[in-house]
C-alpha cells in the first residue's frame, strides 16, 4: 500500500456477475450488445427488460451508520491492507512467481499513461507484491469479508492454471466462466470469515491452511476512480481500482450486519429501475458501470468483452463538480468542460460554479463526457466522445426532453 499517498487512500472493487438461476426460457428474448445504438444516445426508460438478462450483479447496501456513503447499495470491496502487499504472500503464489504479476496478462497501455495505483513500483515502497496482484487480492479478501463469497482456486489447479499460461504465451485469458468451489465447509468458512473480518493477515493463513489461492486471474481490470472534492470530505477520498469478476452461477452469499446490512443479486436493469423508483441509492460508479454493463445482456457476452478489453488499460476518472443553475453536472475525462490540468497532490478542491443554465452549457463544447445530477436519484449519462481503451459507453445519454421535464417527473 501506499503511504505516501496525502489525499486518497486505495482501495479495490470487484463488479461480480454470475449466471441466474433462472435463465430465459425463449432464444427470441436474447439482445446482442449489437443491436443496441453504437453511441450513448438512449434513456433509462430503454433499458433492456430484466427477463433478457441471463445473470445478476452482486450489491451490498451499507450501514445507515457507515462515515461513507451511508446506506448506498455498492459493489463489494474496500481498503487495501498492508497485508495485501505482505511478502508472505510469495510462498502462497511460488509457482507464479517468476511470471510476470504473476501470470497475470500484459496490458497493452503505456506506462506513463497507466493510472498510478497501477503504475506505481511497488518494489520502492518495500513490498515485492505488485499492485495488479496486490489490489486483486484486496477484492477477494474484502469480497470474502463482506459477502462470505471466496473467490479462490485450490492448489491442486495451479498447474492448469500454469498450462495455460504457457499456452498462451504469457496473456493469461481464462476463456471459461469462473467457478467457485465447494470443497469446504461452510461453518469452516464462517470461522475463518470471522478471523479475516478481525485482522486481514488471516486471509494468508486461511489460503495456507485450506490450501489454496485468491483467484487473481479471474478478476479483469474494468476501471479506476477517485472520490471527487468536497463531496464526502477531505478525509474520505478513494483512489479506487475496479474489476469484474464473471461467475458460472450464483454462489452461497451472506452479509456481515456491520458495514453491510443487506445483500441483493439483481440484473443490471433492475438496479438502475430501483433507483429511478428510490428505493435504492446508488453512487455515480456504480450509476455509470451498470449503465455499460446493460449493453451485455448475455454473461458470456460480458465476459468475453471484459477479458479482452483488460488487456488494453484503463484511464484514472477523476469527476470534477459544475454547479449550474438547474442542477449538478460531473464532468469526467475527454469532456470539452474538463480542466485541461489537474494537480492531484493539491489539498484543495476541484469545483466549479457558473451562472449559466444547463442548456447553455451543452451548447459550449460538442465533446461530452458528463453525469447530469438533478437530485441524488436522477441522474443522465450524456456521451459524445469515443471511449477510450475500447470500453463502451453507458446506456443513458442525452435525452430529448429539457431540465424542467426532469423535475416535473420526479
Amino acid at each position: 500500500m501506499n503511504t505516501a499517498l496525502k489525499h486518497w487512500k486505495e482501495a479495490a472493487t470487484v463488479i461480480l456477475a454470475a449466471g441466474a438461476r433462472c435463465r430465459p426460457a425463449a432464444d427470441s428474448l436474447k439482445i446482442s450488445k449489437v443491436n443496441l445504438p453504437p453511441t450513448c444516445n438512449v434513456t433509462q426508460s430503454d433499458l433492456p427488460h430484466k427477463s433478457v438478462f441471463d445473470y445478476e450483479v452482486l450489491l451490498l447496501k451499507r450501514s445507515g451508520k457507515s462515515g461513507f456513503m451511508p446506506n448506498a447499495s455498492v459493489f463489494p470491496g474496500g481498503l487495501v491492507d498492508s497485508s495485501d502487499f505482505s511478502s508472505d504472500w510469495l510462498e502462497t503464489f511460488k509457482s507464479f512467481r517468476h511470471s510476470p504479476n504473476f501470470g497475470l496478462a500484459v496490458v497493452k497501455q503505456p506506462p506513463e499513461t497507466r493510472p498510478p495505483i497501477f503504475a506505481t513500483d511497488r518494489l520502492k515502497l518495500g513490498s515485492p507484491i505488485p499492485g495488479d496482484v496486490a489490489f486483486r487480492i484486496c477484492a477477494v479478501r474484502e469480497t470474502f469479508e463482506e459477502s462470505g463469497v471466496l473467490l479462490v482456486v485450490p492448489k491442486n489447479e495451479e498447474k492448469s492454471i500454469m498450462d495455460t499460461l504457457t499456452r498462451s504465451g504469457g496473456d493469461n485469458i481464462p476463456t471459461c466462466l469462473t467457478r467457485i468451489s465447494e470443497l469446504w465447509d461452510k461453518r469452516e468458512l464462517a470461522k475463518w470469515r470471522s478471523l479475516v473480518i478481525e485482522n486481514p493477515f488471516n486471509f494468508i493463513r486461511m489460503c495456507k491452511e485450506l490450501d489454496c489461492l485468491p483467484n487473481i486471474w479471474a478478476m479483469h481490470e474494468w476501471g479506476n476512480w477517485l472520490t471527487p472534492t468536497g463531496v464526502y470530505g477531505k478525509q474520505r477520498r478513494y483512489d479506487t481500482a475496479f474489476f469484474i469478476c464473471c461467475l458460472q452461477e450464483i454462489p452461497h452469499t451472506v452479509q456481515d450486519e456491520k458495514e453491510i446490512v443487506h445483500f441483493e443479486w439483481s440484473t443490471p436493469s433492475e438496479v438502475l429501475q430501483s433507483y429511478q423508483a428510490r428505493t435504492l441509492w446508488i453512487a455515480p460508479p456504480q450509476f455509470y458501470d451498470l449503465s455499460r454493463l446493460c449493453r451485455f445482456p448475455q454473461l458470456q457476452d460480458l465476459h468475453s468483452f471484459a477479458r479482452e478489453r483488460a488487456l488494453e488499460g484503463c484511464e484514472q476518472w477523476l469527476p470534477v463538480r459544475l454547479v449550474c443553475t438547474d442542477c449538478t453536472i460531473s464532468l469526467l475525462p475527454g469532456d470539452g468542460l474538463y480542466p485541461e490540468y489537474l494537480d492531484l497532490s493539491e489539498e484543495s478542491d476541484v469545483n466549479l460554479t457558473t451562472e449559466k443554465s444547463l442548456e447553455q452549457l451543452q451548447q459550449e463544447s460538442s465533446a461530452l463526457h458528463r453525469i447530469l445530477s438533478f437530485d441524488p436519484y436522477a441522474n443522465t449519462i450524456h456521451m459524445s466522445i469515443t471511449p477510450k481503451y475500447k470500453h463502451l459507453q453507458p446506456i443513458g445519454g442525452p435525452v430529448q426532453t429539457c431540465p424542467s421535464m426532469h423535475k416535473s417527473q420526479l
